[in-house]
């Protein structure tokens, strides 16, 4: 393949597409609308969480796909930082960036090991040694699949979303067409409207507000397709098109979840699952319903490894090609894979699976992605005001409303995040002072002509 030490422009629409959907949907929206129920125990308000946030995301793509359009360079929302902000900010942005991902791969990957042993035969299902080899197993497999170059790594993806997409269609689809039972009485649509409502309108703002926080998180991961911007043959058309066609594929998913579980589950049932979709399963097929839903789980965790395998390893090409880190991390094979970079990537994230239990990890790498959005809002308004000349092929709707909304709603979670826990926020703060200061001394250990 031609492109031997550079990426290459191959990416399209249809792997932009694949990217937002394989970056957003995974475990998750088979667990969060218990969670989601529980807050708002009315079918009409737990569509209307759904529907907020996804339009919150939807603002979002809108006011992101202006930056990914005019600067449409490899690494995400770090080069959005370092552009209006300075070196630093840019570095600070990007090591939080891959940090949290590396953290996300290595959750994902154990989830998957999970999930994989339970479908294993008897002898295999007990002890933590199994699951931790399928994940390094499913971390290896993706690892070695964007070694082959992105040709193999995009047609992964793209194959893989639309495995996830049709899994989930299919469970929509066998929720309304197979018999369930009749739900009991005082389970409608009215009963669970007037259990909301009882407690006062001041208590049910607390619950949306709680079921939003579960909401939005189970919608990110929609700016996917930023970290390969400079991979695009058409950057300033496909990419706009990626993140907003993106976020409205996910939202009609979402929504038709939700929907197919509100039709098979009472709301009671709902609020109270673990796993609501497994329940729906089994209420529809019995043990193999639930069996059938844990494999669903995992060919969409599979895309997300998939996803986070490819994106990652661009935050620390770019990062060590505009001089922020080491420059030999920008090795880049004749397949268009930065090499270094996904080694390094794969392997930290091993170690975390090794590590064992990071729950800690995990709450600190989910401070850290909220944090990520509200810098590029505050790039994108930095960049209108101080760059008003740069060419935006794409320019955001509604500006200054839409970022200005976007931010104070990003603000306003983030701020929730911490309050809400404040040890994991600072020991996510110290993680980020930590890469802030080993960049500090590596420029002042660098020559002083720059070289090595």
């Amino acid at each position: 393949m031609s492109g031997s030490g550079r990426l290459l422009n191959i990416l399209g629409l249809g792997f932009g597409l694949a990217g937002a959907v394989g970056g957003t949907i995974g475990a998750g929206i088979l667990r969060t609308p218990g969670l989601v129920a529980a807050q708002l125990p009315s079918a009409p308000l737990v569509l209307a969480a759904w529907l907020v946030g996804g339009l919150y995301a939807l603002l979002g793509a809108v006011c992101i796909a202006e930056l990914a359009a005019s600067l449409p360079q490899a690494g995400g929302w770090y080069v959005y930082a370092e552009r209006a902000f300075g070196r630093r900010a840019g570095f600070l942005v990007g090591w939080t960036d891959w940090v949290a991902h590396c953290i996300g791969l290595a959750w994902v990957a154990t989830t998957v090991g999970e999930y994989g042993q339970a479908l294993l035969p008897w002898p295999f299902r007990e002890g933590a040694v199994g699951a931790q080899a399928l994940a390094l197993l499913a971390i290896g497999l993706f690892t070695l699949i964007q070694l082959r170059g992105l040709r193999a790594g995009s047609t992964s993806q793209e194959l893989l979303s639309l495995a996830k997409a049709v899994a989930f269609l299919g469970l929509v689809a066998a929720c309304f067409l197979l018999p369930v039972a009749a739900n009991p009485p005082g389970t409608g649509l009215a009963a669970s409207l007037e259990t909301v409502t009882a407690g006062g309108w001041r208590s049910g703002v607390v619950a949306m507000v709680l079921a939003l926080q579960a909401v939005i998180t189970t919608y990110d991961g929609w700016a996917s397709p930023v970290y390969f911007a400079e991979e695009f043959s058409a950057p300033e058309r496909d990419l706009p098109r990626s993140l907003i066609g993106g976020v409205l594929a996910v939202m009609v998913l979402y929504m038709l979840i939700n929907l197919a579980l509100l039709h098979v589950l009472p709301m009671a049932q709902l609020a109270s699952s673990s796993l609501p979709a497994a329940a729906a399963g089994r209420a529809l097929a019995g043990p193999l319903g639930g069996h059938l839903i844990t494999a669903v789980a995992l060919v969409s965790l599979l895309g997300l490894i998939n996803t986070v395998v490819m994106a990652a390893p661009r935050i620390l090409y770019g990062l060590g090609r505009d001089g922020l880190v080491p420059g030999w991390v920008t090795g880049v094979n004749e397949g268009g894979t930065p090499t270094v970079a996904l080694l390094i990537t794969s392997t930290t994230a091993a170690a975390l699976v090794l590590a064992g239990s990071f729950e800690r990890l995990l709450a600190m790498g989910a401070v850290l992605y909220v944090s990520l959005p509200l810098a590029g809002i505050a790039a994108l308004l930095a960049l209108r005001w101080r760059e008003p000349e740069l060419p935006r092929p794409f320019r955001t709707w509604g500006y200054p409303l839409t970022p200005l909304l976007v931010a104070a709603v990003s603000l306003a979670f983030l701020v929730g995040t911490v309050l809400g826990d404040r040890a994991d926020s600072l020991a996510a703060l110290a993680l980020v002072a930590l890469g802030y200061g080993g960049s500090l001394l590596a420029e002042r250990l660098a020559p002083a002509d720059g070289s090595g």
